[in-house]
C-alpha cells in the first residue's frame, strides 16, 4: 500500500535537515541536555509514525492514540477529538498522508505539519496538524520525547497537491523579544487560539455561525513580529 511513495523516510528526514539547517554545536548540546530546541525532523518522525499506525490497527484508532485529552477537530463543529472519536469504526482502508511542510516554535514544544492525503475513493486534499511535546520542561533525560497532537483538520481539493522534492521546515526566530499578553489565547465555543510556551509560535482555528472556518499559524520574526506562514479558508455549506 502506497503510503509515502516518493518520499521515503530517509529523504524525508534528509530534506527536514536541508529546509530548516543543520544543527550547530549549541543545538546538539541542548539536544543531549535535555534543553528545549527546535527539532523539525522529529514531527517528520511522527506523522511516519501515526500513518504506519493507522495502516496497521486501523484509522481511527491511530488518531484516538495519538490525540491529547483536549484535542480539538472539526466535525464540522468544533468538538473534543477524544469524545468524538471514541465511537467512530475504522474504515476498511485507511486514509494515506505525507507532509510536505513543517512550522515550528524556537523551543521546539509546539509543531505544525501541513501536507496532502489521499483516500480509498481515490479523492484527495490537504491536512493540518498541530503538535505538542507532551511534558515539555519537565521530561527527565532518561525519559522518550513524546508528541500528541492537539489540532487536527483536512479538506478535499479537486487537483491533488505536488509532492515536493523534501519535506520544508520553518522556525520561529528565537531573536524576537514577545511581549506576554500579545495575542489572547484561549478556547471558545468557536475556536481555539494558541502559542507554544515561548509564545514564538500562534495558531489558530475557528468555525463562524455560517459553517465557514479559517486556520493559519504565525510565526515570530527577529523583530518581534510575526509572519503569517499558513492559512487557509473553509466556505460555508452550500446546503
Amino acid at each position: 500500500m502506497r503510503i509515502f511513495a516518493a518520499l521515503g523516510i530517509a529523504l524525508l528526514l534528509a530534506g527536514c535537515a536541508a529546509g530548516g539547517g543543520r544543527p550547530n554545536d549549541r543545538e546538539r548540546y541542548n539536544r543531549v541536555m535535555g534543553n528545549p530546541v527546535a527539532n523539525p525532523s522529529a514531527i517528520v518522525q511522527a506523522e511516519l509514525a501515526f500513518a504506519r499506525l493507522a495502516q496497521e490497527k486501523g484509522q481511527w484508532t491511530a488518531f484516538r492514540e495519538t490525540a491529547s485529552d483536549d484535542a480539538i477537530m472539526f466535525t464540522p463543529d468544533l468538538v473534543n477529538a477524544q469524545e468524538w472519536l471514541k465511537s467512530m469504526a475504522d474504515p476498511a482502508q485507511a486514509v494515506t498522508w505525507q507532509p510536505h511542510h513543517i512550522y515550528m516554535s524556537c523551543d521546539g514544544s509546539t509543531a505544525v505539519s501541513t501536507g496532502a492525503w489521499q483516500n480509498a475513493k481515490g479523492e484527495s486534499g490537504h491536512f493540518t496538524t498541530i503538535w505538542q511535546q507532551q511534558d515539555f520542561g519537565q521530561r527527565r533525560l532518561d525519559k522518550k520525547i513524546e508528541w500528541k497532537w492537539v489540532f487536527d483538520d483536512g479538506e478535499p481539493l479537486d487537483t491533488p497537491l505536488a509532492e515536493p522534492d523534501y519535506v520544508e521546515t520553518d522556525i520561529a526566530s528565537c531573536k524576537a523579544k514577545i511581549v506576554v499578553g500579545t495575542v489572547p489565547t484561549g478556547l471558545t465555543a468557536t475556536g481555539m487560539t494558541a502559542t507554544s510556551p515561548d509564545r514564538s509560535l500562534v495558531w489558530h482555528a475557528a468555525f463562524t455561525a455560517d459553517g465557514s472556518r479559517v486556520v493559519y499559524v504565525d510565526l515570530a520574526q527577529d523583530d518581534g513580529s510575526f509572519k503569517r506562514v499558513h492559512e487557509y479558508r473553509v466556505p460555508a455549506p452550500t446546503s
